[in-house]
C-alpha cells in the first residue's frame, strides 16, 4: 500500500534520475532532508521545517538508470523512505525524469539533478514564490558551482545564430559575441528575480497544470535539450519562466555525463539537431548538423596538431578518438 494514499494531499514531488554518482546523491538528499521534518506515520513523506511554508509536505522518487556504483543498495540501507525506482537500463535524462513524474503525486514537481546541493530554505522559498504567482509555470534557482560562484543558469530561446556559435570553435574565439550575450541573459543582474526564456534544468520547479497542459518531456532527447525543448512548450502555452536567485543550489556539473566523454559530445550536439529541425525546420536542422561536423572536424584537427609536438599526447589521443566517434555518428536524429 502506498503510504501517502490517506494522508491527502502532497504539495511537492522531488524527482531525481541518478547514474553512477552515489556520493553526490547521498549528499544531495542529506541537504533537502536537513531542512525538513518527517510527517508522523507517513513513511516515505517529510514537510519543510519553514515559517513561510504551512506544512508543505512532499515527496522524493529516486530513478536510478541501471547504475553500476552500488547507488540502489546505499538508497535501500541510508533512504529506505526514499521511493526507489531501479531501472534496468539507461533511461536518459528525460526519460527517467518521466518515469518519476508519472509516478508522482505532487502539486508540484522538482526535477533534480543527483549532482547538486540545496543551500537552506531554497525549497521552501521556491515553492512560496509559485504559489504566489499564478501565472508561471516554472522556476529555477540561481546555481553556483562548488567552489561559490554563480553558474550561468538562465537563457534566451537560441537563434540559428547561437547555435553556430555556442559550444563550438568560435565561442573560443569570440566569447562576448553578442550573440552569446544575449543567449546567457548577460544584460541581467545575477541577483534579479526576472521572467527568462527558460532555466537549466539541473534544478527546475514545474506546476503539475503546467506538465498535464503540454505533457511530458521529449524522451527523444535522451539527455540535453529536452528542458529547453519543455520550456518552449511552456511559453507556447502562455506560461511565464521565472529565474529566483533568492534560492540558491550548488550544481556539481556534469559528474555523471562526464564518465562517457564521446557519447556526451554525441549526445549534446545530436539534442541540439533534434531541438533545431523540430522548432525551426528540417532545413535548419541540417545546417545545424553538417557545423557542429564541421566543428568537430576542426577540433580533431587542432588535437591532432598538438599530438603530433608531444604536448599531453594522451590526453590528445582520448579527444581525438572521442571526436572521431562523435564523426562516425553523423549526429542523425531519429
Amino acid at each position: 500500500m502506498d503510504p501517502t494514499s490517506d494522508l491527502g494531499k502532497i504539495d511537492l514531488s522531488i524527482v531525481i534520475v541518478n547514474w553512477n554518482v552515489r556520493d553526490l546523491l547521498r549528499q544531495c538528499l542529506h541537504s533537502i532532508l536537513n531542512e525538513a521534518d518527517p510527517v508522523p506515520d507517513h513513511p516515505g513523506v517529510w514537510s519543510l521545517r519553514s515559517e513561510e511554508v504551512a506544512a508543505c509536505r512532499f515527496e522524493i522518487i529516486v530513478v536510478d538508470s541501471a547504475s553500476s556504483d552500488d547507488s540502489v543498495d546505499m538508497l535501500r540501507q541510508e533512504y529506505p523512505n526514499v521511493r526507489l525506482y531501479a531501472s534496468e537500463s539507461n533511461l536518459g535524462y528525460a526519460g527517467g525524469n518521466n518515469l518519476g513524474i508519472r509516478e508522482s503525486q505532487g502539486q508540484h514537481v522538482l526535477l533534480l539533478n543527483p549532482d547538486t546541493k540545496v543551500v537552506g530554505d531554497a525549497l521552501s522559498t521556491m515553492t512560496t514564490y509559485l504559489e504566489a504567482h499564478p501565472g508561471v509555470g516554472a522556476l529555477g534557482p540561481q546555481l553556483r558551482y562548488a567552489d561559490g560562484n554563480i553558474q550561468p543558469s538562465r537563457r534566451r530561446f537560441p537563434s540559428l545564430g547561437t547555435a553556430l556559435i555556442e559550444s563550438t570553435f568560435l565561442q573560443k574565439w569570440f566569447p562576448n559575441h553578442l550573440v552569446l550575450h544575449r543567449y546567457y541573459v548577460l544584460d541581467l543582474p545575477d541577483d534579479a528575480i526576472s521572467q527568462v526564456d527558460w532555466v537549466n534544468g539541473s534544478c527546475i520547479l514545474v506546476r503539475r497544470e503546467v506538465i498535464e497542459q503540454v505533457g511530458l518531456l521529449d524522451d527523444a532527447y535522451f539527455m540535453y535539450s529536452e528542458e529547453l525543448d519543455w520550456q518552449k512548450r511552456m511559453r507556447a502555452a502562455g506560461w511565464q519562466i521565472v529565474y529566483l536567485p533568492t534560492a540558491q543550489v550548488i550544481h556539481y556539473e556534469g559528474k555523471s555525463s562526464e564518465q562517457v566523454r564521446a557519447l556526451t559530445h554525441i549526445r549534446f550536439s545530436r539534442s541540439k539537431v533534434r531541438y533545431f529541425h523540430k522548432h525551426n525546420g528540417s532545413f535548419a536542422g541540417w545546417v545545424v548538423r553538417v557545423w557542429l561536423l564541421l566543428n568537430y572536424v576542426y577540433e580533431w584537427a587542432v588535437e591532432a596538431l598538438k599530438w603530433a609536438v608531444g604536448h599531453k599526447r594522451e590526453l590528445r589521443r582520448e579527444r581525438m578518438r572521442a571526436y572521431c566517434q562523435v564523426l562516425q555518428s553523423g549526429l542523425r536524429v531519429q
